[in-house]
């Protein structure tokens, strides 16, 4: 976990299949609320943007990607279970090289302590508002 006060820097990659994304599955106790996010994670010291994104893919999915395109970088401030946040998002584009990953539903994975799922969702779900993506700004990719 971060430091409070800290800036964290990260690599998110949405991975696309048709008219659904693969995320991962969020929720802030204090605001009782479950989100989505792209997945990815936290740029190391020395490490560019585009490494971190596959590290992290494989660290926690045990999946390669391919096809990685550069979208935008997103600066997002936000409170998540009561505190403060504040990250700095390199955003990419990429594709699963094993199809497999196309055939899942859900995908259960360790991120750290914390077990987490990732799953695929169809996109209108949150252009209807129906479900929460985090930030707001990543609609603009779907």
């Amino acid at each position: 976990m971060h430091k409070p006060g800290e800036i964290r820097v990260l690599a998110l990659g949405l991975v696309k299949n048709s008219e659904r994304v693969f995320l991962s599955q969020g929720y802030d106790p204090s605001k009782q609320q479950t989100f989505y996010r792209a997945m990815g994670g936290g740029v190391e010291f020395g490490e560019t943007s585009r490494d971190a994104l596959q590290r992290e893919f494989y660290e926690e999915i045990q999946a390669e990607i391919t096809n990685i395109r550069y979208l935008d970088c997103i600066e997002s401030l936000f409170t998540y279970n009561d505190k403060p946040g504040h990250e700095i998002l390199f955003v990419y584009q990429c594709d699963f090289v094993d199809p497999k990953f196309y055939q899942i539903d859900t995908l259960d994975f360790q991120e750290g302590k914390r077990k987490k799922t990732a799953l695929w969702v169809e996109c209108d779900r949150f252009k209807t508002g129906e479900l929460k993506l985090v930030p707001e700004a990543f609609l603009n990719y779907l």
